[in-house]
């Protein structure tokens, strides 16, 4: 979140922040500086009543030394008393408004980000591969599982549904190939810690890395325990640090993390949801960072690399896109997307999102770190990204890598972790 102080000492840049961004009021700031004006207006009567009570403490003090009568000035006492308590119940109520408000408050675009109402106003920054030319009609991603008999659709909607997915045989060991691959490449060449956190998260994880209080509604909530699915290993991870001070020389700090990601707004009305393209479960090898201010922005072109290699060994076409402001998420403050190559659709499809958040997750979570033992602590910046999500991968390696006769050619790199096969 943004700090209250800059807020109230900065609104016109913060004015200009929320301007950038889609769908976010102005009114939000004019609300919040209504309310941090009587929060301060209340406090200075507050404390200028305890002086004056302070006072008359003082002269009821002295009027006992000389035996005289002190009535009057207790019952002045007792009414400011009164009327300080007021004012503490009001200043109360305004500090829980002003503190509900500065949850809803999104990050404030960097600089470098590009102006943008959405989507087609990104910023393709780079391409990499050659886009296969095929000397045979381009199968879509379903109807290959269908035919190959390793994706069941059919059966995981009796099970849970629609927008649920469902791997069968060589499928399933392709999945499982995909993550292990992701998890070795990532721990064993890029230096992450790996980490398998839980799948089920406390209300006071998820508002630290801003999914609550403003998403509630698009996460699944087991309301029974107050626990929430976690949409991405994000949420978990970047957590792990919640409410601690690291040393300096701990940062920057690594983490890669496999887990299932839960959504509920996946497919939402207007989106093209066949196969799968948009799931409310999936898969996803995510990617986390814990970094000082300074080096956060060399830290955030780092990972983008990071998840790009992924893309490149598995010789898959990609681009790069820089997200305009009215198209980034909620906590970023820059962010770019990768997007691999459908050919059945002619189109890109995002297979990861790189972020960095600068302070605003670490402030929501009370992540620090101190310089020195004698330092202020100040709180780290955190940076995320997908290092890969699995469903999307799935579809460009069953795309990209399809055969005349119906085969997919199974990529060099996952061969050792499917037992060696080349072909499904």
């Amino acid at each position: 979140m943004l700090e209250q102080k800059f807020i109230r000492q900065q609104p016109e840049k913060v004015r200009e922040g929320l301007l950038k961004r889609s769908g976010t009021s102005v009114s939000l700031l004019d609300d919040f500086l209504s309310l941090d004006e009587n929060w301060r207006r209340l406090i200075a009567q507050s404390d200028e009543l305890k002086k004056e009570r302070n006072e008359a403490s003082d002269q009821i003090g002295k009027l006992k030394k000389s035996g005289e009568n002190t009535n009057e000035k207790q019952e002045e006492v007792k009414k400011i008393n009164l009327k300080i308590k007021e004012i503490e119940n009001e200043l109360k109520e305004n500090e829980n408004k002003l503190n509900h408000l500065l949850f809803y408050f999104p990050n404030l675009p960097h600089e470098t980000v590009p102006f943008g109402k959405d989507a087609s106003e990104n910023q393709v920054i780079r391409t990499w591969g050659e886009k296969r030319k095929f000397l045979f009609p381009v199968k879509p991603h379903w109807e290959i599982g269908e035919s190959l008999g390793i994706i069941d659709q059919k059966r995981a909607s009796k099970l849970s549904g629609s927008l649920f997915s469902l791997y069968v045989g060589a499928g399933a060991k392709l999945q499982r190939a995909l993550i292990q691959f992701m998890l070795d490449f990532h721990v064993d060449k890029h230096g992450y810690r790996e980490i398998y956190p839980p799948y089920l998260v406390k209300r006071e994880t998820m508002i630290g890395t801003g999914q609550l209080p403003k998403f509630e509604e698009d996460m699944y909530c087991c309301e029974k325990d107050d626990l929430f699915l976690i949409p991405t290993a994000e949420v978990p991870v970047t957590n792990l640090h919640r409410d601690e001070i690291l040393n300096f020389d701990e940062l920057p700090k690594y983490y890669a993390s496999y887990t299932a990601c839960f959504r509920r707004e996946a497919g939402a009305a207007g989106v093209e949801t066949r196969g799968l393209k948009r799931l409310h479960q999936f898969d996803k090898v995510e990617l986390v960072k814990l970094t000082t201010p300074e080096t956060s922005y060399q830290e955030h072109e780092k990972l983008l690399h990071d998840a790009e290699e992924i893309l490149q060994v598995l010789q898959i076409p990609y681009r790069v896109i820089l997200l305009c402001a009215g198209d980034m998420g909620f906590s970023a403050a820059k962010c770019y997307d990768l997007e691999a190559w459908s050919p059945s659709e002619e189109k890109w499809l995002e297979v990861s999102s790189v972020s960095n958040f600068e302070a605003f997750q670490a402030r929501r979570a009370n992540i620090r770190f101190r310089r020195g033992p004698q330092e202020k602590p100040e709180f780290v910046h955190t940076l995320n990204g997908s290092g890969l999500a699995l469903p999307r991968v799935v579809i460009a390696i069953l795309e990209n890598y399809q055969e005349k006769d119906g085969t997919i050619v199974i990529p060099e790199v996952l061969r050792s972790y499917m037992g060696g096969i080349t072909k499904i």
